[in-house]
């Protein structure tokens, strides 16, 4: 389906939709950086040149822009990635090598950028030098930045746009992680899957968002008007003034709705017969506390914090990481936030782990795998994190267990960062220690499990797609994909049941806690605590405070 653009013109597309809501306003398209350069012949060799330089300006003024906003929200260490950029496009023999090209062959700027950058970044790769290798990427992505501002596909500034909806072909958790979140108000994906990253935080976010929804992407412009109707699984480009005006009346009585919630703010999470349940939120970094404070969350109960190492260069250090994990203890002040520790792999995927391709992510090198493998990355979160408890009512949860022999390792692992710290002089707390029950092998020894932990946490996401072999990310299975599955509820029944044995509590913090579907469910096999997206805290408390024991 191919929309022309014709002012006025209706477009009206179909999609799945992720997350209920409506929305309208401008359309912004992400791109992704792969701009198809061609080679072309030029008559005017000068003019070229005055292109690429004018090209040079607004990257260097985007670059400023990125160190800016970086040094406000991760530091100048991590920050100083984007001055390097700068001060490699000024770099004279690149500049120069780009010039000499569109002058000696007659070229256009964009395929003599392309054809320097890849030679630049060759030439650095084959050295020695370790920092001179890594520079290899540097010069990749200023040559990309390049390309894209001389053929028009300049990288839309997230921070400077209005609240707009974002259209892409599809969206990774590291390009969601670096969006400013309250200039979203909704997100429109031609590919993707109910599962993905983009859906989960849609659904944190408390916006619209449809997937699978067919729109030429070239044929769309930057500050269209469009509505996302999460209700309909619609997205209508262009609406008539008739739709503006049904979609305004519809989100003024959405917000009705949402003001109705909010009477249940302030409530406790109880049910009719008396069963008090803790209800906490699941966030992806520091800044959504905002939300789950605002919701009125009684914790944190699934805090994310691989965010600390998406879209970045490098790993974050000790500091950088504790000062992430205090700050939310401190904002917190005293309610529960439990860490879970980095779940990088799969879907995650960060250039500087050298994780490799692998045929199934899904079941790779992952998670807690990774933590074993290459002990120095865990123990420098473990450390960061035993130092941060001392400031709050910090728990820490592993996941992708599948054996007692992993939990064994991970004690192992922590004793010996404690000792570090012992000898140190460095002050820390023991923070309570769960794992995540997100295999089916950790279900089905969950009463060994049980006995060495202090809680359980289910990961309903992962389990799902573990037990009935459907990978989560594939669309095509999109309706092969059952979380009501009756293997699934019987899972949680036992671990539930194994937990309480051992005088443990069990909790889900997976997409299912906030199924409201199931709530009645989990109230009945003795659930102990749900962590849902802040969005969705008001409901499931109001379906908890009607739910009562038959």
């Amino acid at each position: 389906m191919y929309m022309k653009r014709k002012h006025n013109m209706t477009q009206e597309y179909k999609g799945k939709s992720v997350y209920k809501g409506i929305a309208l306003g401008p359309v912004v398209v992400f791109q992704k950086n792969d701009v198809q350069v061609k080679r072309e012949k030029i008559t005017d060799a000068e003019g070229e040149i005055a292109r690429m330089q004018d090209a040079v300006r607004a990257s260097q003024e985007q670059l400023q822009k990125l160190y800016d906003k970086a040094v406000k929200e991760v530091g100048e260490a991590s920050a100083a990635i984007f001055e390097v950029h700068q001060m490699m496009l000024e770099d004279e023999d690149y500049q120069d090598a780009i010039c000499n090209m569109i002058r000696n062959e007659m070229v256009n700027a964009e395929y003599a950028v392309a054809v320097t950058g890849d030679n630049f970044a060759e030439m650095f790769a084959s050295m020695d030098d370790d920092y001179m290798q890594a520079r290899s990427a540097d010069i990749r992505d200023i040559s990309n930045r390049l390309v894209q501002n001389l053929s028009g596909h300049a990288p839309v500034d997230m921070n400077d746009m209005e609240p707009s909806i974002i259209v892409a072909d599809d969206l990774s958790p590291s390009e969601t992680v670096q969006m400013d979140k309250d200039k979203i108000l909704g997100f429109v994906t031609v590919h993707g899957s109910t599962n993905s990253h983009t859906a989960i935080l849609a659904r944190m976010m408390n916006i619209p968002a449809l997937i699978g929804v067919p729109v030429e992407l070239d044929a769309l412009q930057n500050g269209m008007q469009a509505v996302v109707d999460g209700f309909a699984g619609t997205f209508v480009v262009e609406p008539s003034k008739e739709v503006c005006e049904q979609t305004k009346a519809r989100m003024a009585e959405e917000a009705e709705k949402q003001q109705l919630l909010q009477q249940m703010k302030g409530q406790e999470t109880v049910t009719k017969d008396g069963r008090q349940v803790h209800l906490y939120a699941n966030i992806g970094s520091v800044s959504d506390i905002a939300s789950v404070l605002d919701n009125d969350a009684e914790g944190i109960g699934l805090f994310r914090s691989e965010f600390l190492y998406l879209g970045k260069t490098d790993f974050p250090t000790e500091e950088e990481q504790f000062n992430a994990y205090k700050q939310a203890l401190q904002l917190m002040a005293g309610k529960k936030v439990i860490i879970r520790t980095l779940d990088i792999g799969a879907d995650k995927q960060v250039d500087y782990f050298n994780l490799g391709q692998e045929d199934n992510p899904a079941m790779g090198y992952r998670a807690i795998r990774i933590c074993l493998k290459q002990p120095e990355i865990f123990k420098t979160q473990l450390r960061a994190l035993l130092r941060a408890a001392v400031y709050g009512n910090l728990s820490v949860m592993y996941p992708m267990i599948t054996s007692t022999e992993e939990v064994e390792q991970i004690f192992a692992i922590v004793e010996e960062v404690r000792a570090e710290l012992d000898a140190a002089g460095i002050p820390y707390k023991m923070p309570e220690q769960g794992v995540m029950i997100e295999t089916p092998a950790a279900v089905m020894i969950s009463d060994e499990l049980a006995e060495m932990v202090d809680f359980f946490s289910i990961g309903t996401n992962d389990l799902t797609q573990y037990t009935l072999a459907i990978d989560r990310q594939n669309a095509k299975l999109d309706d092969f994909y059952n979380a009501h599955h009756k293997a699934i509820l019987r899972m949680i029944r036992m671990v539930v049941e194994n937990a309480h044995k051992c005088g443990k509590w069990a909790g889900i913090c997976g997409e299912l806690g906030a199924d409201l579907e199931l709530t009645d469910a989990f109230m009945e096999m003795g659930v102990d605590e749900l962590s849902v997206a802040p969005s969705m805290v008001l409901k499931v408390r109001k379906n908890i405070r009607e739910y009562t024991a038959n």
